[in-house]
């Protein structure tokens, strides 16, 4: 496994867990925003273990919610180049040598807010619908060349990312501390908790996997029941 980010500190932290459960892993920082290092992020996988068969585009990032009208546009344009112009660069570099080689698997992750809107996230929503877009188009491209495109669509998953909005909670399963943590824990989700990082990564697993040889071109939602509503 080669872990790539643009943070040496989550890259490291990542391969860190992985080594903890007895695998193999490896990172390489990179902006998924620069052509050429995502060009160089590929190469350094291939460099690394020889082929490409797996690829799971989850760079993401937010800003601080407001209003459609009142985002800047500097902001706009940091969000679609991260989350979607990111997983496009990932794929457009990563698709050639599956190509030349037995194939693969690509897991984009996307989000339920790609289909369920959400005030105050206009930018990351418009990019998160973006990437099932990609991910459908792909999967039409590919499916006869033996690669898979796959989205997965978290919903409210307990990452640093919400955390910011509620510091005060140190794990989904801990009393609410803010209005923020109980409304999602009580109203938005079905079951009435937060998803947590890992039960995001064994959906992605299965859509790498051959257990999913038969799925492409799929959004999986990993959200609690939010978007049975």
């Amino acid at each position: 496994m080669l872990a790539t980010a643009h943070n040496e500190a989550a890259a490291r932290e990542t391969v860190q867990q992985v080594h903890a459960a007895n695998g193999t892993a490896e990172f390489v920082l990179g902006d998924v925003t620069r052509a050429d290092d995502a060009r160089a992020m590929v190469g350094a996988a291939l460099s690394a273990h020889g082929k490409l068969d797996v690829l799971v585009n989850s760079a993401g990032i937010t800003v601080p919610g407001c209003l459609t009208h009142e985002v800047r546009e500097t902001d706009w344009d940091r969000v679609l180049a991260v989350d979607l112009t990111g997983t496009f660069l990932m794929m457009k570099y990563a698709v050639p040598h599956m190509l030349r080689g037995a194939g693969g698997s690509i897991v984009n992750v996307s989000s339920v807010l790609a289909l369920a809107g959400l005030p105050g996230c206009a930018a990351y929503a418009a990019a998160k619908a973006g990437i099932i877009g990609l991910t459908k188009t792909a999967a039409m491209e590919y499916a006869q060349r033996g690669i898979r495109v796959n989205a997965l669509l978290p919903g409210f998953i307990w990452t640093p990312m919400h955390q910011v909005a509620d510091p005060g909670a140190a794990n989904p399963d801990a009393p609410p501390t803010s209005d923020y943590h109980a409304f999602v824990a009580n109203t938005v989700e079905p079951m009435g908790r937060w998803g947590t990082a890992e039960e995001v990564a064994a959906s992605a697993l299965f859509l790498a996997a051959d257990e999913s040889s038969f799925v492409t071109g799929a959004t999986l939602a990993v959200d609690g029941g939010l978007l049975a509503r």
